[in-house]
């Protein structure tokens, strides 16, 4: 809100989803309550401290990509600016405290209040402070999931460094760069499990979610929770609460959603460990992970396959305070962002796939080349900037 600062309350969301009704979205509701929009195959939802999230439609090239995330800014700043608030685009909350920030009806997120932090102490900062860029990529086959999904998991520690945008927490210095990774790394079903450094086929990952524990239930329009039982229960009809009803492919979906690690599948892989950034890098995320995962997957995967597994562990749980200076391999993660940014840049330029104006998709990594250059990233810019007079 710009008189004041605060987080918006669900009220002025409403206000919001009407007036981005004129731009041509569909109200999503639940029990009559709005709780998101819809357009073709694109989703804004709503999350539980009132963050908004675009979920895209599937894609063929970052231009296309880009460009859909640019109109859905020039939409937001219409309305936005109407109704007199103001966009943050940073990993986690720079001002408020966790008890100022309104929830809203959406009724999966009373449930997750109050079961997950018994999993995790910082599941409730996770669920009302943070904000990520996420990527959701495809395969073509088990052989390429089984490559693309080592490589994702191999780099979340770069992930990590490089795009680092959550160094302030109530207005004061985190002692982090990466504030949101330290949430996300302290939150209930989140992290970077040991089984994901495996060469993982379709099989192992099924026996993974089936025995990971359920987080909560619909029936009908109810939620319940699922805290005593784990998904094999559920195929096995143990569940008293639904009349022992076996799962749905809806209920598997909304299984496989409730998993917060790092990186997860569904039909697709989806990438979680970039904070979001401004309008500036948004687009550089995505071109990055698409010039190694797309363009040139081979090199990365042997360059990847030589780091140790508890060596990445390990980078991963320091990269959010250390950043760049995090060590892996003898080498810290300035150098393999590097060195990956040019493996990515060799990959984009493999695929040539060209906008309207002849450039092809390097031209998103700019962003990252000069934080690479000024070994700079958008954390340590903040702190510098915050630093002269700790005026946010």
């Amino acid at each position: 809100n710009n008189q004041n600062n605060k987080r918006v309350d669900y009220l002025k969301i409403k206000e919001m989803f009407s007036a981005l009704l004129e731009f041509g979205w569909n109200p999503i509701l639940e029990k009559k309550n709005i709780i998101g929009l819809n357009k073709g195959n694109k989703n804004i939802t709503l999350e539980p401290g009132n963050q908004i999230e675009l979920s895209g439609e599937k894609l063929n090239n970052i231009h296309e990509a880009c460009a859909e995330s640019h109109d859905y800014l020039f939409e937001l700043k219409q309305v936005t600016k109407k109704l007199g608030i103001s966009i943050v685009s940073a990993g986690f909350d720079p001002i408020s405290k966790l008890n100022e920030i309104p929830n809203n009806p959406k009724q999966r997120y009373k449930l997750m209040t109050n079961d997950m932090p018994s999993g995790g102490e910082l599941s409730l900062d996770m669920m009302y402070r943070t904000c990520g860029t996420q990527l959701n990529i495809d395969y073509n086959s088990e052989e390429d999931f089984s490559k693309k999904f080592k490589i994702v998991n191999s780099i979340v520690p770069i992930s990590i460094a490089l795009f680092a945008n959550s160094s302030i927490v109530e207005k004061r210095k985190s002692n982090f760069l990466s504030y949101r990774s330290k949430v996300w790394q302290n939150t209930s079903r989140g992290g970077l499990p040991k089984l994901f450094f495996e060469n993982l086929n379709f099989e192992k990952y099924a026996e993974f979610i089936i025995n990971f524990p359920i987080l909560f239930i619909q029936n009908k329009d109810e939620y319940i929770s699922g805290e005593k039982y784990n998904f094999n229960d559920f195929m096995n009809g143990k569940i008293n609460e639904i009349g022992n009803r076996l799962p749905t492919e809806k209920d598997l979906s909304t299984h496989l959603g409730t998993i917060f690690t790092e990186n997860r599948l569904k039909k697709y892989i989806e990438l979680r460990s970039m904070d979001t950034c401004g309008w500036d890098c948004l687009c550089a995320g995505p071109a990055f992970n698409v010039g190694i995962l797309y363009g040139n997957i081979d090199e990365v995967y042997e360059l990847i396959s030589k780091w140790e597994q508890d060596k990445i562990i390990n980078a991963y749980l320091e990269a959010p305070q250390k950043g760049f200076n995090t060590q892996l391999m003898g080498k810290d993660l300035l150098y393999w962002s590097s060195i990956l940014l040019e493996l990515s840049k060799k990959g984009l330029e493999n695929r040539d796939i060209e906008n309207k104006s002849g450039k092809n998709e390097t031209v998103f990594l700019k962003h990252l080349q000069k934080v690479i250059d000024n070994k700079t990233t958008n954390a340590d810019h903040m702190i510098s900037k915050f630093s002269k007079n700790e005026d946010l």
